[in-house]
């Protein structure tokens, strides 16, 4: 792993992941089906993971890329298998979204969810929404239906919807609705009610104190980072599929005690996810998705940053660079002294020494991840795997959160020529 500072002073650490560990195990157990071939990289949000519930996190993240796997092993391209593996994700009382997710400031779950295919470039996407179990269906029901083209007298569908209209959205095109209190869980109500102690004894000090203006740190994040679950943002997918098609998906309950109506990037355009198959100018396949605070995900746009930087050959240095000088270091966030987010990437193409006339050409894949937070969850798994391998990659001892960035990864290569 390697780490970099603010100052963009690298820290000595242990290597980057090679190939050779993770190639060996993921081409093991090869089905003859050429359909049983995919990769899936999945997070569980970027933020802080205590170690008492490292096994829970591990958990969630090892099932959901059993999910998608069991998709792609069944034929699935990788819109399906991403979707599949978020709604194991938004379903966990662990991560913060869907069920468990933070409350806002009122006391309700809102949630933000997004989804992006690599093969049409088509985009789906959900904010505030209240009251559906799984964002990320209305999500994908949003790409799927945007898709088939324009609805009568030619308008144009929607592809990002919010609040009510979401919601009415999401019923009539036959998702199921859920009550907000059904969503919430011991930890989340119980986050809650502390969170809103402290912000009502922080305006009492306020006051005490003569502030002149009132201010009830809303939606600064500081107030969540505080607890354990609570500092935990956007959880999200990656997969890149048998045809080599790659999708990436985010989902979030945004940030605890935030204002209701606020929309963070995990429904934003090419802020969340990003996900763009290989053409013409771009000889690789690229899915990206998100974690960390919104805002400052947002003002960077980095999803789609991440995104155009791995097309050069050299991704693990392409994506330090871009964490380093378009993140950390962006001139958009200069007024801001912690900068707070994580990434997963996913890059393939097809191998140069396949045969071009086969009928299935190997993939090469490399995944990486990165983050500036004190710690990530992630987990990854190939089709070809017979389990996947889960990890909670943390930043060195010494190194401050918001200021510092840690990134691994690997590379495996995929199915192979076949006569």
């Amino acid at each position: 792993m390697e780490t970099i500072t603010r100052e963009a002073k690298v820290r000595p650490s242990s290597p980057f992941l090679k190939a050779s560990s993770d190639s060996a195990s993921l081409q093991r157990d090869q089905a003859p089906d050429r359909k049983a071939m995919g990769f899936v990289l999945v997070h569980a949000g970027a933020g802080y993971h205590s170690e008492s519930k490292a096994k829970e996190y591990k958990h969630v993240c090892k099932k959901a890329c059993q999910r998608a796997v069991e998709k792609l092993n069944a034929g699935a391209l990788a819109v399906e298998a991403v979707t599949a593996a978020l709604v194991e994700l938004e379903d966990s009382p662990f991560t913060n979204a869907g069920t468990g997710s933070n409350l806002n400031l009122s006391g309700e779950i809102e949630c933000d969810a997004s989804i992006m295919d690599g093969r049409s470039l088509h985009y789906g996407a959900v904010g505030a929404l209240s009251g559906i179990k799984n964002p990320v269906l209305v999500a994908n029901r949003l790409l799927s239906e945007a898709q088939k083209g324009k609805l009568s007298a030619g308008r144009v569908p929607p592809c990002f919807l919010v609040g009510r209209g979401a919601y009415h959205w999401a019923v009539d095109h036959g998702i199921p609705p859920c009550p907000s209190d059904q969503m919430a869980t011991k930890c989340s109500l119980s986050a809650y009610k502390r969170n809103k102690r402290k912000i009502e004894l922080a305006e009492k000090v306020e006051c005490s104190a003569g502030a002149q203006v009132k201010r009830s740190r809303q939606s600064s994040g500081k107030v969540p980072q505080q607890n354990g679950s609570g500092s935990l943002d956007t959880v999200g997918a990656v997969v890149v599929d048998w045809e080599g098609n790659v999708a990436a998906a985010v989902s979030s309950g945004g940030l605890a005690m935030k204002h209701p109506g606020r929309v963070g990037q995990a429904a934003h355009y090419g802020c969340g996810c990003w996900a763009e198959n290989a053409w013409k100018l771009n000889p690789y396949s690229i899915a990206v998705s998100t974690s960390g605070c919104g805002e400052h995900l947002m003002r960077t746009m980095l999803a789609r940053e991440c995104s155009a930087s791995a097309q050069s050959e050299d991704a693990h240095q392409a994506l330090l660079d871009t964490m380093q000088n378009k993140f950390i270091s962006s001139p958009f966030l200069a007024s801001e002294d912690c900068i707070l987010g994580g990434v997963i990437v996913l890059r393939c193409c097809r191998c140069a020494d396949s045969e071009p006339s086969a009928d299935l050409r190997a993939l090469l894949v490399e995944f990486l991840w990165s983050h500036t937070t004190e710690s990530m969850c992630v987990g990854y798994m190939s089709a070809q795997d017979c389990k996947a391998k889960t990890h909670i990659s943390r930043l060195p001892p010494g190194a401050i959160a918001g200021q510092s960035l840690a990134i691994e990864g690997g590379v495996c290569r995929l199915g192979s020529p076949v006569d």
